[in-house]
């Protein structure tokens, strides 16, 4: 008997705003019959589901979805571009809302606190707060049912509680003041501190969901480095076709300047192909027949024809995005830890003040309801959630800033409050602790030359401005600038692999590899030997100038490191974090640019998926990793990492995957993101720790435990106050982190 079939499908999520609202998502479509498992990843808005179709189908599992208040977008044309069209329809009204709520808000506060005796002022307060909580903030109430319906409490529910009730009990105290005026109290109002506490918690939901919206754009992009058609290769001769038509087997031509369409082998023709996205080296490989070319890298100068191999979900650059989306999504989204404590202080507040209610019920006196009355609204005035809602998103502006100030760029507040946690750092090589380019580090002349210098450097300079090879272009940027004479040479012939020759007058000349010099048995002058030798070592390139009989120059090229990358890595190492390099790059180049640099552990010729499962593993070991890399090809390790650092000067896929780019592209930069990180964390730790010291103080205070000592019962108005002094403590204290230093 065969197993019941299961299919798994990822289905875009809308209305998430939290990740209690994930939490919601999973539990109730893990909980319709035919599911097997359901993963929601609050991070790229979606749901991953694993079910039986034959017991339950997509539109069931949209409903029940919808019945949370959610939405599950489960068509599977377009379903992406409708998430995001809602995400950014979210987006702009999340700003109008906030435009007209502080519009709204501004003369309350100042009605409130300066012009308390306008006429009608209580009545003017009323509606114009209104519609700040009601319509401009409706969905903290929205979400904070939600959450109540599935037995939980977050963030929302503290700020719809502390605000609903202040603005009930205001509007009682509007309606009916001889309540108080009995008893011979005062009815104050709250409708300023409910409408401010919206405003400032819409701010940091602004701030979240601007960090969200931009999460697709790297997939985007890679999903742009596929041409839509294609030259594809008929009995009938060449024709233009889509990219979606082509078929294993089908023979393609790629001209110069265009990027490679499918997987396949080489059958015809020669190139050179940037397949840096691949590699991460900067320099192109030559590619002839037999070789294999890779959709999304870039042909050069010359064409070819290939057979295709690989085609739609099946080629590299497809699995790079797979692997890319996956490792985004990989990292389950941690609650945010204000959200952690709202969970546990909500009821608690609740149940303190309901006890204070309760309590002057049961043993106030005369005055017993007025006074539980109040003492209850003062308890949930003085828990208002301002102070716990600026904790966190005022460090998190400020170090954003510090960082920007610094060269350091911080895209993801996630990012910034984990980086201090960091012990391993994998570095790429290509970009990252080098230059990225290759450069002539050394040019060498045999003494006597045949002729003069500065002709046979005219002579070598015109035959490499000639040349195909992306080497040429180091020999030519270095040659040039010095060149005072030029050389006008005949017969150029590129020699496949091995070189370029030229004539100069009845001279023969020849620029190349040593598989050249050897061929044609030409001598290189015992002087070079050792020099040869000693580059070689260091894994540099030597490019051999020569004349019919004997070696005339030596060019040596390299990648060189910049000139911070040994100093960060120094740095690095003294804080007791582990660093590591992994590089497309043959081995010889790595050993030597990780010795250069001092760095133990490398690894070489290195895929993208390898970098990415490097990562996973380190993970597995308990290790929290940070990735730095500045290529295509880093994309998908950077999105597996915990922190992810993009050089400025790097791809723009690899600055949208990563959290953190360094604008100056210095990996000195990296030490002092990871101590802003320890800052900013400090910072919201102390500022956590204040807001709540102010509410174990404050609370049974408010509750009226002094009442029986002293008969001190505190003022709904003080207690109002003192919510604003703790709000401004904590914006206070994470102004501080403007003025500390960066440097160890």
């Amino acid at each position: 008997m065969s197993a019941p079939q299961i299919t798994t499908l990822t289905f875009p999520v809308t209305g998430m705003t939290c990740a209690a609202c994930a939490a919601s998502v999973e539990s109730m479509v893990n909980a319709q019959k035919g599911v097997e498992k359901a993963e929601v990843n609050y991070a790229t808005q979606s749901v991953k589901v694993s079910y039986h179709p034959d017991v339950i189908h997509p539109s069931g599992l949209q409903q029940s979805v919808q019945s949370v208040g959610y939405d599950l977008i489960i068509d599977t044309e377009g379903g992406k571009e409708k998430q995001a069209e809602a995400q950014q329809n979210h987006f702009k009204q999340l700003k109008q809302n906030i435009t007209w709520a502080i519009i709204l808000t501004v003369p309350v506060v100042l009605i409130g606190m300066v012009f308390m005796d306008l006429p009608y002022a209580n009545y003017i307060m009323m509606a114009l707060t209104a519609p700040v909580l009601f319509i401009a903030g409706k969905n903290f109430f929205i979400n904070a049912w939600k959450q109540v319906q599935h037995g939980r409490a977050n963030m929302d529910t503290l700020v719809a509680m502390s605000t609903g009730i202040a603005f009930l009990f205001s509007v009682f105290n509007t309606f009916f003041p001889e309540f108080w005026h009995r008893p011979g109290m005062h009815p104050h109002v709250y409708f300023e501190a409910a409408s401010v506490v919206i405003v400032f918690i819409m701010l940091g939901k602004l701030l979240e969901e601007n960090a969200k919206s931009n999460t697709s754009s790297a997939i985007k992009k890679l999903i742009g480095l596929q041409p839509n058609t294609v030259m594809l290769i008929t009995a009938q001769g060449e024709k233009e076709t889509a990219i979606a038509e082509v078929q294993i087997g089908d023979r393609l031509l790629v001209r110069p300047g265009e990027k490679i369409p499918v997987d396949g082998v080489v059958d015809e023709g020669s190139s050179f192909v940037d397949e840096s996205m691949i590699t991460g080296e900067p320099v192109a490989v030559e590619k002839k027949t037999g070789d294999r070319v890779f959709t999304g890298t870039l042909n050069q100068k010359g064409s070819f024809r290939f057979t295709a191999e690989k085609v739609g979900g099946a080629t590299l650059l497809a699995q790079i995005i797979r692997l890319v989306q996956d490792a985004q999504g990989s990292k389950a989204p941690v609650q945010k830890l204000v959200d952690k404590i709202a969970g546990i202080f909500v009821p608690i507040v609740l149940l303190i003040a309901l006890l204070s209610l309760g309590g002057w019920l049961l043993f106030g006196g005369q005055h017993a309801l007025t006074q539980g009355l109040l003492a209850m609204v003062t308890v949930l005035v003085i828990a208002c959630p301002c102070a716990l809602g600026l904790a966190t998103p005022t460090a998190i502006m400020v170090g954003i800033g510090k960082g920007a100030e610094n060269g350091i760029l911080i895209k993801d507040a996630e990012g910034l409050e984990l980086a201090h946690r960091v012990n391993a750092v994998v570095l790429d090589k290509t970009g990252t602790i080098t230059q990225g380019k290759p450069v002539v580090t050394k040019l060498l002349w045999t003494t006597p030359l045949p002729t003069d210098q500065q002709q046979l450097q005219a002579i070598f300079l015109a035959m490499e401005q000639e040349s195909e090879h992306p080497l040429a272009e180091a020999i030519v940027a270095y040659l040039k600038p010095n060149c005072k004479t030029s050389a006008r040479i005949s017969g150029f012939n590129s020699l496949t692999g091995r070189g370029v020759q030229a004539s100069f007058g009845d001279e023969i000349y020849f620029a190349g590899s040593h598989k050249l010099i050897k061929e044609r048995n030409i001598v290189i002058p015992a002087e070079f030997n050792a020099a040869i030798s000693t580059l070689l070592d260091q894994a540099k390139t030597v490019i051999y100038f020569t004349d019919q009989d004997n070696v005339l120059a030596i060019a040596a090229i390299a990648d060189p490191i910049k000139s911070g990358s040994a100093a960060a890595i120094s740095q690095l190492k003294k804080q007791g974090i582990d660093v590591y390099m992994l590089t497309g790059d043959n081995v010889q180049t790595a050993a030597a640019i990780a010795k250069e640099a001092g760095i133990d552990h490398f690894e070489a010729d290195t895929m993208p998926s390898d970098k990415a499962d490097f990562i996973k593993k380190l993970q597995a070991g308990g290790k929290i990793v940070a990735m730095i890399g500045d290529g295509i090809n880093d994309s998908q390790a950077l999105a597996q990492a915990d922190v992810s650092i993009a050089m400025g000067k790097g791809s723009d896929i690899a600055m949208d995957v990563a959290k953190i780019t360094l604008v100056s592209s210095d990996l000195q930069h990296v030490p002092k993101a990871l101590r802003l990180s320890k800052l900013t964390v400090r910072t919201i730790r102390q500022n956590l720790f204040w807001a709540f010291i102010y509410n174990l103080i404050g609370i049974p205070i408010a509750a009226g435990i002094l009442f029986p000592i002293n008969g001190f019962l505190l003022n709904p108005m003080i207690a109002g106050a003192a919510m604003a002094l703790s709000s401004l403590s904590v914006v206070s204290n994470s102004l501080r982190l403007k003025f500390s230093k960066l440097n160890l």
